[in-house]
């Protein structure tokens, strides 16, 4: 049972019906006050901090859920979204939640848009309705965030469906990052119709966008300081890549997926390898348990010399 702190039943009963998530590691970080509310820290096993953005980009923070043999999506119409992975992990979708209330924008790929409902939008409720007013709470009363993160889009081609929910609602912004021949096709298909939606053309990227590129535009036009990655795999690939996520909360749900060559279901990164002497090495920051899932959260490690 948790302690119930927020006024309403609704709360109480959400706190005392939902299983724990219990802390069974958390790396100290000294001077720190806490920074959830009572409430949210009851369910979450403890409190959410992000170092302050640094070096003229946003702190970028990664989210995934993985089977236990590493697949984070089944490839399947229908069956390929993060849902299918965790089980609809209660636990999972929190989380989720949580991360999207804490963020300044959350940045997809167009394929993973594409991979979800059409009315879904990338906002903390989206995923976990129970705890809409919690985060509502959290993220005005605390962050005095607006209602919703920015939702970043990612598209080299322009080629989307802009018919989707995430181009079209009243009050929540969209950015739709492309080049400049994904500008012409979205200008061709009507995107300057769009109210909340605004084009960003990264100049020079050719056929492709870079993930510097793509942060430093998002710190310098639209004030991100706090940035939610939630992949698809070759576009959180190359953010790695280049150093640029700091921070990686991965959910490790209790199934295996496999895999064979007909069928290569997709890891965390995609369209990038590295070397025993280049790869990315992580330092643990905390390890959550609901029932057979495990929560973890790592942070990129660095030199002393950096």
């Amino acid at each position: 049972m948790y302690p119930c702190f927020f006024t309403g039943q609704k709360f109480c009963a959400l706190q005392n019906t939902m299983e724990p998530i219990r802390t069974l590691f958390e790396r100290q970080e000294p001077g720190l006050t806490a920074l959830l509310p009572e409430d949210l820290r009851a369910i979450y096993g403890g409190d959410l901090r992000f170092p302050s953005a640094r070096g003229g980009r946003p702190y970028v923070i990664g989210n995934f859920v993985s089977t236990l043999d590493g697949v984070v999506s089944y490839e399947i119409p229908g069956q390929s979204g993060g849902g299918d992975i965790s089980g609809f992990n209660e636990g999972d979708r929190f989380i989720m939640g949580l991360l999207r209330a804490s963020a300044d924008a959350v940045i997809v790929g167009a394929g993973t848009l594409h991979e979800v409902n059409p009315k879904h939008l990338w906002a903390a409720e989206y995923v976990y309705r129970e705890g809409a007013e919690w985060y509502a709470r959290y993220r005005g009363d605390i962050l005095h965030k607006p209602q919703y993160p920015i939702n970043v889009i990612a598209s080299g081609s322009g080629r989307l469906d802009l018919s989707r929910a995430v181009f079209r609602t009243p009050g929540l912004r969209t950015v739709i990052v492309t080049t400049r021949e994904g500008a012409e096709h979205l200008a061709a298909a009507g995107a300057a119709a769009l109210t909340s939606t605004e084009v960003r053309v990264i100049q020079n990227s050719g056929s492709r966008l870079t993930a510097a590129a793509i942060v430093a535009m998002l710190a310098r036009e639209f004030d991100v300081k706090l940035l939610l990655h939630e992949g698809g795999p070759i576009l959180f690939g190359s953010f790695v890549a280049q150093g640029l996520v700091d921070e990686f909360f991965v959910t490790i749900a209790p199934q295996l997926a496999g895999r064979n060559q007909g069928s290569p279901r997709p890891g965390m990164l995609a369209g990038v390898e590295f070397l025993p002497g280049t790869a990315p090495w992580l330092e643990a920051l905390s390890v959550k348990q609901q029932g057979d899932h495990l929560y973890l959260r790592y942070r990129k490690r660095t030199s002393s010399a950096e």
